[in-house]
């Protein structure tokens, strides 16, 4: 076998450093889900020493500020995979199994050789870089390196005490993702190993429906004009009805901007003729006007296209949105036409039995209803403190995403009905402000009754006496000092009555951060696997460069090409193909982090297999890629 030939490298002692388990050079991408070796010398591979009988005693490796380096820098296994007992689920912890086998985990990348050879030996090829004519010198030291006068392979020689002290630096972040963090499995029910790599089914589908709502193109039969202004694209959001709350009435589309291509939400005001522009110094405090619970008013304008005179305020759109009305207060199917004549109303002793249910399904639970409170209170307190107010405050005009409520349709009424003869048309907001507060408290009683009913003059009594029986003292507190109007009132006032519940709200939305982050995280990683993707795309089976002698599939692309197929095209032993997503995402990931790794490459005639590493891979795909982009 000839020296520089890359064959001795393959054929050397398993005492070699090239065959000595490595402990974490960096982390594992799977090690939510494996268990770290508890006894970890850098020095034996299942218990052997070194050649000349020199046993290097363990080491016990210490966690480093950056990324937890290990003891021993020179060492390729870190972490163990589970065996395939049963099914990895996501919420096992990292020290839950004991029957392991050793896994290998990704390295830092070496420097990349700027020269690959290739040569035949008894019909073999055989690629090996330039620094590999060297050879490889046989060390008794467990964890001593190559010099980089040797090719550098796992750059200087260090000592052991050297080595703890040692942190490791990535070219890339991405090389270093953690995996899941632990306070994020503890509040999940544990599923499957493939939610590790996607998002959960319950996030995809509310996702995925809202993209199918925002993207509907439905007309429902009615005649529309093709633009509006800057809009076209426009669908109907609800049947055309007149709006008791307003003297004209309105209607509500989706519509996507010609500029930018965002879709929005007009509102449109039939009929309706600007009398003045005074209005639109209220308009722009509107604009200004950006709160987590209120729909931003975006633009206000007049047009002709509907065939009348029209006002067309747009605001941000919400797919996926339902009013307070339809998710609180319609009938349910189950009730069948039929309505209680005490629903929302003190009933008799033989109602009794239905007390916790109304026409509109059971009563609320209390903590939703102050999840409401809270919300509706935060908007409100924002619109107030702009020098505003709601005026609309009704189920009509409020719209639940998910968990997140939201005033909309704001500014309409300052609008229609706007005075241009008052001097000072702010000077009339304390008393809307005023108003705003006993309409919450109405809304607010009427959700606890479950019923719209329960609000007029007549039941007020009856139904205050209904949450008394049902709920506890501080939502009657709440609601009797809505309704009282001999004081004046200020949204900030109900905070004490909302008291140590707000921490409760406050927990629920850090953990719903939390979650998504974890999610955001994964996406990330999902990204990037992809670009790895698109490069070895680009580069694999070009048509057009078949011709070109400097494009042959040869030396860099033809191992790119053979990874590829290592990549997707492995079958198993009965020759059905093998489909496993932890096979391809560890490979990219050994990919991406240019690990010492090596792989078996086999052509697709069996007649050749190449041993490479990862790292020499990595170089590949680089340069590749890069001789590529160099001919755009």
């Amino acid at each position: 076998v000839p020296s520089e030939s890359k064959l001795a490298t393959y054929m050397v002692t398993p005492q070699s450093p090239e065959f000595i388990p490595r402990l974490n050079s960096s982390p594992s991408f799977y090690s939510p889900y494996s268990s770290v070796i508890a006894n970890g010398s850098c020095g034996s591979n299942g218990g052997g020493g070194g050649a000349g009988g020199v046993v290097v005693p363990p080491i016990v490796a210490k966690p480093t500020s950056v990324l937890g380096a290990p003891a021993c820098p020179s060492t390729a296994y870190s972490a163990v995979t589970p065996i395939k007992g049963r099914p990895l689920i996501r919420g096992d912890s990292p020290q839950s199994t004991n029957n392991d086998s050793p896994r290998l985990t990704p390295q830092p990348s070496p420097p990349p050789t700027t020269a690959i050879h290739q040569e035949n030996v008894g019909g073999t090829t055989y690629f090996y870089p330039a620094a590999a004519a060297a050879g490889v010198t046989t060390t008794s030291q467990a964890c001593s390196s190559s010099s980089p006068e040797n090719g550098g392979r796992y750059g200087q020689h260090h000592t052991a005490a050297a080595a703890a002290q040692m942190s490791l630096s990535f070219t890339h972040p991405g090389h270093v993702y953690p995996g899941p963090a632990s306070s994020v499995l503890s509040l999940q029910p544990k599923t499957l190993l493939s939610s590790a790599f996607f998002m959960p089914s319950e996030m995809r589908s509310s996702i995925q429906a809202r993209n199918a709502i925002s993207n509907t193109l439905e007309t429902g039969g009615m005649e529309l004009p093709l633009e509006v202004d800057n809009y076209h694209g426009l669908c109907p959001l609800e049947p055309m009805a007149v709006n008791l709350k307003l003297p004209v009435p309105a209607s509500s589309y989706k519509a996507t901007h010609s500029n930018t291509g965002v879709k929005y939400f007009l509102r449109r005001i039939h009929g309706f003729r600007l009398q003045s522009t005074k209005c639109m110094s209220v308009v722009e405090m509107w604009k200004k006007l950006q709160h987590s619970n209120v729909v931003q008013l975006r633009e206000v304008f007049t047009t002709k296209a509907f065939g009348d005179h029209s006002l067309v305020l747009v605001y941000d759109y919400h797919p996926g949105s339902q009013t307070l009305l339809s998710k609180y207060f319609t009938p349910s199917v189950e009730t069948n036409g039929y309505t209680d004549p005490f629903s929302g109303e003190a009933r008799p002793f033989s109602h009794k039995s239905s007390l916790q249910r109304t026409v509109n399904g059971p009563m609320l639970a209390e903590n939703e209803i102050w999840f409401i409170i809270m919300q509706l209170t935060a908007g409100l307190r924002a619109i107030h403190q702009s020098g505003l107010a709601c005026r609309t405050l009704d189920p009509t005009k409020i719209i639940i995403t998910g968990r997140r409520v939201r005033f909309s349709c704001l500014g309409i009424s300052d609008i229609v009905s706007f005075d241009p003869n008052q001097a000072n048309q702010l000077a009339v907001i304390t008393h809307y402000q005023q108003e705003d507060l006993t309409s919450l408290g109405k809304l607010v009683l009427a959700l606890a009754c479950r019923c719209l009913h329960s609000i007029h003059r007549d039941q007020v009594q009856a139904s205050i006496e209904l949450v008394a029986r049902n709920y506890s003292s501080d939502l009657r507190n709440l609601i009797l000092y809505l309704l009282t109007t001999t004081n004046r009132r200020a949204v900030s006032d109900l905070m004490p009555m909302i008291g140590a519940r707000f921490y409760i709200q406050l927990d629920a939305l850090q953990t719903q951060c939390d979650m998504q982050d974890d999610e955001l995280a994964k996406e990330m990683e999902n990204g990037r696997l992809y670009r790895l993707l698109v490069k070895l795309g680009c580069i694999n089976e070009r048509p057009e460069l078949n011709m070109d002698v400097t494009w042959s599939e040869t030396g860099d692309r033809y191992m790119l090409k053979l990874f590829r197929d290592y990549l997707f095209h492995s079958v198993s032993e009965d020759g059905r193909p093998w489909l496993d997503h932890a096979h391809i995402v560890q490979c990219l990931n050994k990919l991406d982090a240019g690990t010492m790794e090596k792989v078996q490459l086999m052509s697709r005639d069996e007649q050749s297999v190449l041993v490479v590493t990862y790292a020499e891979l990595k170089h590949c795909l680089e340069q590749a890629f890069g001789e590529l982009a160099a001919n755009l």
